[in-house]
This record gives C-alpha cells, sequence and structure tokens, in this order.
C-alpha cells in the first residue's frame, strides 16, 4: 500500500505538508503507522499547481528520503493545491511512469490500494477507455487506468457521476470474471486545480485509510493517508461509501451509488 496527501489552501512551501510535520508524508515513507507496510520506498511524486491550468509533475523511482533534490525543491515551491504519493508497489513494476499522480490537462489523480484480481479484469477495462485517453496510458498499474476509465467516463463534466459509473463497471467486471476472494479497494484523491475530491471505497469495507484536517496553523485543509502531527482532535477519518469535496468553502460530503443506492442531502462544513 501506498501513503499519500494533499492541500488546499493560501499558498504555502510543499515542505509544509511533505517534509515539516512531525508525521509528514516523508516520514511516513518510512515508518507508516496505518498500513501492512512500514516502509513505501518504490518511487514518489507531486502534482502542484500555480500560475497555469495544468499542474507542474515531479515524479521518480527512487525511494522519497533518498532523493536529494526532493527536500529542497519542497523548500523552494509554493503552491495553493498540491497533491502528494509515496508507493509500495503492488501493481506494476517500479517505474516512474507507474508512479502517482498521474495528470492529464487539469486533472491530477493518485491512488492507495488496488484492484483485486487486476490480471483478470484488465482487459475488460481497457475495452471501456476512449482511445483518445487510451493512448495516453503510459504505465501498467491498475490506478492509471482507473483515472484513464473515469475521464472517459465524463470526469472533465461530472466528476461525481463519472466516478459512480467507473465503480458500477469495475464492480460488474469483477463479479463477472472473477471468484471475489481478492478485494477491490479504493481510496483516491484526484483534483482539476481549485477543489480536491476524495473517497475510500472496498467492497470488504477495509478501505486504506484517509484522514481529513480541520483548519491547520496556515489557514487550508488537508487529506493524508496519516495525520500529519500524529492522533490530534483535528483530523477526521473520511468515511467510506462518500465523495468529499473540497473548496475554499467548506467541505461536501455525499454517498456514493456503490454500495449506497439512496438518495441523501450533502453533509456541509464550514470554511476556514
Amino acid at each position: 500500500m501506498c501513503r499519500l496527501a494533499a492541500y488546499l489552501g493560501t499558498e504555502i512551501p510543499l515542505e509544509n505538508i511533505i517534509a515539516k510535520p512531525r508525521h509528514s508524508l516523508l516520514v511516513q515513507s518510512l515508518d507508516a503507522q496505518e498500513a501492512k507496510l512500514r516502509v513505501n520506498g518504490d518511487g514518489f511524486g507531486i502534482a502542484w499547481y500555480g500560475h497555469a491550468a495544468e499542474p507542474g509533475l515531479f515524479k521518480d523511482v527512487l525511494p522519497a528520503w533518498a532523493d536529494t533534490n526532493l527536500q529542497s525543491i519542497c523548500r523552494l515551491v509554493t503552491s495553493r493545491l498540491f497533491l502528494a504519493h509515496v508507493r509500495a508497489a503492488t501493481t506494476g513494476a517500479t517505474s516512474r511512469d507507474n508512479c502517482h499522480p498521474f495528470a492529464h490537462g487539469r486533472w491530477a489523480f493518485m491512488h492507495n490500494g488496488n484492484i483485486g484480481d487486476f490480471a483478470r479484469i484488465r482487459r475488460e477495462m481497457e475495452m471501456l477507455i476512449n482511445e483518445d485517453f487510451y493512448a495516453l496510458r503510459r504505465g501498467t498499474t491498475d490506478s492509471e487506468l482507473f483515472f484513464l476509465l473515469l475521464l472517459t467516463n465524463g470526469l472533465e463534466e461530472n466528476p461525481r457521476a463519472a466516478l459512480d459509473l467507473t465503480l458500477s463497471q469495475v464492480l460488474d467486471i469483477a463479479a463477472r470474471r472473477t471468484t471475489g476472494e481478492k478485494p477491490i479497494r479504493l481510496t483516491c484523491v484526484f483534483t482539476e486545480g481549485t477543489e480536491l475530491f476524495a473517497f475510500r471505497y472496498a467492497d470488504d469495507a477495509a478501505a486504506p485509510t484517509l484522514y481529513i484536517s480541520e483548519c491547520l496553523d496556515h489557514g487550508g485543509r488537508a487529506f493524508a493517508s496519516e495525520p500529519l502531527e500524529g492522533a490530534c482532535a483535528r483530523w477526521r477519518p473520511v468515511e467510506q461509501g462518500y465523495l468529499y469535496r473540497l473548496s475554499s468553502t467548506g467541505v461536501e460530503q455525499t454517498p456514493l451509488a456503490v454500495p449506497l443506492n439512496s438518495a441523501a442531502e450533502p453533509i456541509l462544513e464550514a470554511a476556514c
């Protein structure tokens, strides 16, 4: 499994999330406390937004703690919105193309977890992807394929509808092609550069961890696989089966159509 973090708020150095906190993403890459593997050393990546609509990307196959450029970049680069990911490979070789986040246009996406029996369902998933999006594929992970399927299903126009359709398709294929012994576990964060979307879903109700912060010291908010300050009151778990939409005005939480098939009023929280 992997560890990830995402930030939205006032412009800050990347190191305020990735390197400085007591239990920063860099610390988690060496000593994760809420994952099967404590070490996440199969590469890392950052996607950050600045003056352009499309994000900047920095990815490599070195362990995050071993890259001599990473801490310098995190100290000097500032951003109002960014994603960061450290990888423990489950599907796909250790390569730069398999490192998260994945990006297309203004969208960036990262994932922790795995699609069980991916080898059995990969071909049918691939057949659902629009030719133009499939041509963008560079790696071999289930994560990148899930992102391309989201794009095919209208992520640009309606993120919620695209996610519901994509989950339904993957679950349907898995039900027909696999024995169901290997679970589908998805904890994902994605963005178009102004808002953060996040969800946890698992068909065995054991999705990898994700937390959302209250207002941080610099006024922004974050998602992280584990609280960046260690256990404390201003971090709470992201509930499974919901899509979280974090913007400058607050966070909206709505149930996914899969597995929750009933409509519900969104839960709205105040902004910082």
